[in-house]
């Protein structure tokens, strides 16, 4: 009876599997696979954003002037700033 109580209290808390560590690693790994499910979204609307640009040369020519100060050769760009 002792020595089954030893090995039911080794099992569950003392041993590198016991029944507490299960308990944390099942918890990351949900986390770890939600996190997965979220990056796989993400990856899918990049994706989809980079066969637009591929696709409409408007589109890549708004985003480099508009975020990168791009400019065509010749072309005088003007900065206003809004009033506070």
């Amino acid at each position: 009876m002792l020595l089954t109580a030893f090995v039911l209290v080794w099992f569950s808390f003392i041993d590198v599997y016991s029944l507490k560590t299960r308990w944390e690693l099942n918890d990351r790994k949900q986390e770890l696979e939600l996190r997965t499910e979220e990056l796989a979204v993400k990856s899918e609307e990049l994706k989809e954003k980079t066969e637009l640009l591929e696709k409409d040369p408007a589109l890549l020519e708004k985003i480099a002037r508009e975020e990168y100060g791009m400019r065509k050769p010749g072309e005088t760009v003007y900065k206003i700033k809004p009033e506070n």
